[in-house]
């Protein structure tokens, strides 16, 4: 079974402690036994000088040292041995080592040496001195002290250290545990706030938070709002795109079968009723071919083939084409028109702007006019389509280069209702050109588009 974030934190963060007490445990010990030791050498080297001012040596070269019993400490033991191995002198020696050095090893060493050694049941510390007279060593003097309250000090201090340890990580591991519950609470409910809306699949729900919204678990939370606000508005994108493709390519599909239907009970071919047919197969033509094209476009795989493109020329391309495509029905004018140069696509700028002049000929009423202009202003180029149509609503101008939009007053394709795939298009062009494009529109009085384009510059 797995082991939960909040255990396996307060295990890691228990162990840790625990290490560090450890080896602050350790550290503490070593330097007490280190101090004790230090007293232990510093008495045995005050009994040293003591013995060796009390020291005589007789005609016959024996080595003994006059002590009284009050002049050293009880736990400090002397034995002073000559060449010959044989014991020469003690003081306070204790059973075993009455007929036994302290330090056997120590008898021939020519400098002071300390050394801890045991036996016996004993635990002692030696010092042994090399005696010398007249530049020969006479014999060797050792001084021992039992070490029973090193051990004892060391035995209590591991105890003590061993119960403040155990508490220490105890007590931590408590503290950890109850304050990564607190800071994990919120957790568990954005879990539970997830949960519920997976299981509702209900995208406006939001996760509640009530704490600080600048640590990283309400960073965290609203980063997921965000993106779950996203998501809502790209679902609902996607459910009124299909709607609205649905709609536009069921339109023509009814035409194309009605007709179809007209011609097989009349039992010959209509010309009014193929003419029909065929506009609504390049309708559909076009929307698929719309589709497309933006799919190209945010997928990436739409490349522009940037070069330098004289505007005025593309324009009055525009303009010949356009006129006559509105044949007798919309008057277009090519007002003033500048010198302009620019870095861009020319086949997908053209695209631009007779999507706009044709829109704008289509939404114009019989006998109105269609402005198109070129200007260039400082560093940019403004290109302007103005058209005498019935206008935009104020309120459906923020939505025109949504893809399908409708006015919300009909939600029945019309000529007037719906903007289709053609201004989401443009936009995406002029936006990739680094320009941009604004609308300004009356009820009743026409509409004007303002593309603007950054002129051309020399590498």
């Amino acid at each position: 079974m797995e082991m939960s974030l909040r255990l396996r934190l307060t295990l890691l963060y228990s162990t840790l402690m625990g290490a560090i007490l450890l080896v602050i445990s350790a550290a503490v010990t070593l330097v007490i036994t280190a101090l004790l030791m230090n007293q232990i050498d510093e008495t045995l080297d005050i009994a040293q000088d003591l013995v060796v001012s009390k020291i005589i040596v007789d005609p016959l070269g024996k080595v003994r040292a006059e002590l009284e019993p009050t002049d050293m400490s009880s736990d400090v033991y002397m034995q002073i041995w000559g060449l010959n191995g044989q014991l020469q002198s003690s003081f306070g020696t204790p059973g075993y080592y009455e007929i036994t050095p302290f330090d056997e090893s120590a008898l021939q060493s020519e400098k002071p040496r300390y050394r801890d050694m045991s036996g016996e049941g004993w635990h002692v510390r030696v010092l042994s001195v090399p005696l010398v007279k007249d530049g020969h060593r006479v014999a060797v003097l050792q001084l021992a002290t039992k070490l029973d309250v090193v051990e004892a000090a060391r035995k209590n201090l591991t105890d003590v250290l061993s119960i403040i340890w155990i508490v220490a990580v105890l007590f931590s591991g408590l503290v950890v545990w109850l304050t990564i519950g607190q800071t994990l609470k919120p957790l568990g409910a954005i879990t539970e706030a997830v949960e519920q809306i997976n299981r509702a699949d209900d995208l406006s729900r939001r996760i509640p938070y009530n704490g600080p919204n600048d640590d990283e678990i309400g960073s965290m939370v609203g980063s997921f709002n965000q993106t779950l606000e996203r998501l809502e508005a790209l679902f609902t994108s996607q459910q009124r795109l299909l709607a609205d493709v649905s709609h536009e390519l069921r339109t023509p599909l009814t035409v194309i079968k009605g007709n179809v239907d007209l011609m097989r009970r009349m039992k010959s071919l209509d010309a009014e009723s193929l003419t029909s047919i065929d506009q609504e197969a390049g309708r559909l033509t076009r929307l698929v071919g719309g589709l497309l094209l933006l799919a190209q476009a945010e997928s990436g795989k739409l490349t522009l083939v940037m070069k330098k493109v004289e505007l005025d020329l593309l324009l009055t391309e525009v303009f010949q084409e356009m006129s006559i495509l509105a044949a007798n029905k919309v008057h277009v004018h090519l007002n003033e028109i500048d010198q302009v140069y620019v870095n861009g696509d020319r086949d997908r700028l053209k695209q631009v702007f007779i999507n706009l002049t044709a829109n704008a000929i289509q939404y114009t009423p019989p006998g109105g006019d269609v402005y198109v202009s070129l200007e260039q202003i400082k560093d940019q180029a403004r290109i302007i389509v103005r058209d005498t149509g019935p206008g935009i609503p104020s309120e459906d101008l923020p939505h025109i280069f949504e893809r399908f939009y409708r006015a919300e007053k009909s939600r029945t394709r019309g000529k007037s209702t719906g903007f289709g795939l053609g201004l989401s298009i443009v936009n995406w062009i002029v936006e990739r050109h680094g320009g941009r494009i604004e609308v300004s529109s009356q009820d009743g009085k026409g509409t004007a588009f303002a593309v603007w384009l950054p002129l051309f510059r020399n590498p």
